[in-house]
């Protein structure tokens, strides 16, 4: 797992200024909303509950067996983390509380190369949760059978005083954003992504940020990314949701926190 990756205020600065420019400018259409009648995902906490996932990664060294990390509450996932949390991997230096897969109906479903899979989800973001200088991922694509990636990520990151919102194509050179904004005003509330995603070697990625729940609310930031670095490498790419940080970043920025999930979407073609 590579370290973040350096994020200057000039380039923080340019991707605010990118990804509010960038719906002119695409050069396909934008990612779609996952809101078909009746999508191959579309898990309810109250009656699948964590059967929704393919599993849990969390504690798991053991350190906390008295800690609830992932629960359903409601219409809604819960994702909780705890400042002292570490992880297995990385020598101690992150921590991590993630769901990973898809599962419908006890099957797992699969995005392969040359497949195209809409992926859609609302999360509430509270004042708690931290950009960082380091890694913060809140959303990333891996492959199981080798646990290569992150390929595509959503991230919170830090430059100076200006926290964002990043979705990027982490695996390719210099992680470039795909799409980012402002994170302050995002914070509180209900927002909604939209991810489409293309696996592949040179793959593709779109990403629509709204600033409120459902399809219609307004895009807060949009882009679309092609020569995405997204292989499959004869598995399937893997979608995980949660917190995964480091926490070698400003000790201010290490809160006890958590991370609200609902309405989760996933389609083919």
């Amino acid at each position: 797992m590579p370290e973040f990756p350096g994020f200057s205020r000039r380039t923080a600065l340019r991707t605010i200024a990118g990804s509010a420019l960038a719906v002119p400018f695409l050069t396909g259409p934008p990612a779609r909303s996952a809101t078909a009648a009746s999508p191959l995902w579309h898990p309810d906490p109250v009656k699948d509950g964590l059967n929704a996932f393919e599993g849990v990664e969390a504690d798991r060294g053991g350190l906390h067996p008295g800690r609830k990390y992932v629960v359903p509450e409601g219409n809604h996932y819960r994702f909780s983390i705890w400042r002292d949390d570490r992880d297995t991997t990385g020598g101690g230096d992150r921590q991590r509380t993630e769901t990973k897969g898809m599962v419908q109906n006890g099957s797992v479903l699969k995005m392969r190369d040359g497949e195209t899979w809409t992926l859609s989800y609302e999360m509430f973001i509270p004042a708690s949760l931290h950009g960082t200088n380091r890694f913060t991922h809140i959303f990333q694509t891996k492959t199981p059978a080798t646990n290569a990636g992150p390929w595509v990520t959503l991230d919170l990151v830090r430059d100076g005083g200006t926290e964002l919102i990043s979705a990027r194509a982490y695996a390719n050179p210099g992680s470039p954003s795909i799409a980012a904004a402002k994170l302050a005003p995002l914070r509180e509330k209900w927002i909604t992504a939209e991810w489409t995603l293309t696996p592949g070697d040179a793959g593709a990625a779109a990403f629509v940020l709204r600033s409120g729940a459902g399809a219609g609310a307004p895009i807060a930031a949009q882009g679309r990314e092609t020569g995405v670095k997204l292989p499959d490498q004869g598995d399937y790419v893997r979608p995980k949701w949660g917190i995964y940080r480091s926490v070698e970043s400003d000790p201010a920025d290490i809160l006890d926190t958590y991370l609200l999930f609902r309405n989760y979407r996933a389609d083919r073609g």
